[in-house]
């Protein structure tokens, strides 16, 4: 998704101007007729439990530094979803993840440069040693009432349904 305004049509270079197109308000190119559709964001999210406990990562990045959420991250273009979720779980906690399962995909964007629509999947760890990387402070197994600070209204709602 860009971000900002687009006002230059990439075909031709032209001053795009708005248009109804398709139900909506466009960015549209009068002299070629392209029309900007923008793509939303998709992340994923991975619900990793252990006995009593829930896996979560803290934040090293706003929004949020500091605050507590499934380990997750955006899909690339052509990437599998799935691809996604074991790339980011390695990425944050070290672990290899087995056996995932689809539990949800929400919709909504709780900051601007998030992800309007979520993919949850639940995952069991293959193997690797628990260890925070990448975007990641820390990675650590919580008992579901003793919570940390959560980064987004997301996470609690999956620990609601899904815990």
């Amino acid at each position: 998704m860009i971000d900002g305004p687009i006002k230059f049509c990439p075909r031709c270079g032209t001053r795009l101007n708005l248009q109804l197109h398709s139900g909506k308000l466009r960015p549209s190119c009068p002299n070629c007729g392209w029309v900007y559709f923008p793509d939303p964001k998709v992340a994923v999210a991975v619900l990793i439990k252990k006995e009593d406990m829930v896996l979560l990562v803290q934040r090293r990045y706003d929004p949020q530094v500091g605050h507590w959420t499934l380990p997750s991250g955006f899909v690339d273009a052509g990437e599998d979803p799935v691809e996604t979720a074991k790339r980011e779980c390695l990425e944050e906690t070290g672990l290899l993840i087995q056996e995932i399962r689809l539990l949800d995909v929400i919709f909504g964007q709780e900051h601007p440069r998030g992800a309007s629509i979520l993919i949850l999947y639940r995952a069991e760890i293959q193997s690797g040693e628990l260890k925070a990387g990448d975007d990641a402070n820390k990675a650590v197994f919580f008992k579901t009432h003793n919570l940390p600070p959560l980064a987004f209204t997301s996470t609690q709602r999956i620990l609601d349904l899904y815990y």
